[in-house]
């Protein structure tokens, strides 16, 4: 089985995400839906150095 890495979307792939999320959320979801994603992140990286004190970032 061989490995395929992933890659960063650049250039016009970047903007037909972007227009993508943009029709499926909506420009007055959008806020709300990053502020929901930054504060699960922030919950989830809390609880994994709560639970491993050794752990880094």
């Amino acid at each position: 089985m061989s490995f395929v890495p992933l890659q960063v979307p650049v250039g016009p792939e970047l903007v037909i995400i972007m227009a993508l999320i943009l029709l499926l959320f909506g420009a007055n979801r959008l806020p709300k839906t990053a502020r929901a994603v930054g504060q699960a992140t922030r919950e989830f990286a809390r609880g994994r150095r709560e639970s491993d004190p050794d752990a880094t970032d």
